[in-house]
């Protein structure tokens, strides 16, 4: 039953995930502005969150998963700020493609860090699933623009991956308060970074408010929730399959909330990555079934 909240918790957030892209649309702000905005008010929601449960913090009881949440909270940080900036260079096509690498990297490091066995069934599920990521991203992929927005991407890749690594070997902080550490100090991240580049000062017009707040409260705070207190009790190799529902989403949502069209060959992708998702995960818990009985 734990395992069952886990995935459906966890498929919840890549939908609300999904939607970031429409969402940040309607924001007049630089890259880094919105991602400072997304997660200040995503912390303040996890926080006061967390204040509500009474939960004590475990966050100091342990000095190693300290070390590792602070980490995965700097690579989150970190991976947002290069994938919206790549957003802006490439395009979102291009930058979502090369972002989407970043379970690649996962996957094939996962037998070396966490002894997790990598089966053919995963195998073939994850090929299916890069198909149709290529074959949504085809057009892009064509355009061959090679900047620095290409190298931004890539870095949005290794942070998505060190993220999920140091996320999973936190292992005594679990739940909310896994949550609200990962998006608090991804915040402290992004805010060093803005007032770094720009000074600490941020404009925001009327216009923003709305789109920022539901960024921030329900993209971030909860889509964050879900997404971090359920990646912890799925195999790692699970998580970097079904990420790729992320862009499937977004594309979905596209089409109907901005009228974007799909071609054929996007239509193709878009069942690709179902088929792969679905595939890498039945048919291997049918042959676990299959085995234990």
């Amino acid at each position: 039953m734990s395992d069952r909240r886990a995935y459906v918790k966890y498929i919840s957030s890549l939908v609300m995930f999904g939607t970031n892209g429409i969402v940040a649309s309607y924001i007049a702000l630089s890259s880094s502005e919105i991602v400072v905005l997304r997660t200040l008010i995503g912390s303040l929601f996890l926080v006061v969150l967390f204040m509500v449960s009474k939960k004590k913090i475990s966050f100091f009881n342990n000095k190693k998963d300290a070390f590792y949440m602070l980490l995965s909270g700097i690579a989150t940080g970190a991976s947002w700020l290069f994938l919206y900036e790549a957003y802006q260079r490439i395009g979102v096509g291009m930058a979502s493609l090369l972002y989407y690498c970043g379970p690649v990297i996962v996957m094939v490091l996962a037998p070396i860090i966490f002894n997790e066995k990598l089966s053919f069934e995963k195998i073939m599920g994850f090929t299916i699933v890069l198909m149709g990521v290529l074959c949504i991203n085809m057009k892009a992929i064509g355009q061959g623009q090679f900047n620095v927005g290409i190298i931004l991407g890539i870095m949005s890749a290794i942070m998505y991956s060190a993220m999920v690594i140091f996320n999973k070997k936190a292992e005594s902080i679990v739940g909310i308060e896994k949550s609200t550490w990962q998006i608090v100090i991804s915040f402290l991240t992004a805010f060093v970074f803005v007032g770094i580049k720009q000074g600490f000062i941020l404009q925001i017009e009327m216009g923003n408010l709305l789109p920022i707040l539901i960024l921030g409260i329900f993209n971030t705070g909860i889509g964050c929730y879900f997404y971090f207190s359920s990646i912890g009790k799925l195999p790692v190799q699970t998580v970097s399959i079904c990420g790729y529902l992320e862009p499937l989403a977004a594309v979905v949502f596209s089409i109907l909330f901005l009228g974007e069209h799909m071609t054929m060959l996007e239509m193709a992708g878009a069942v690709l990555i179902i088929m792969g998702a679905a595939f890498g995960e039945l048919v291997h818990i049918n042959y676990q079934k299959a085995v234990e009985s």
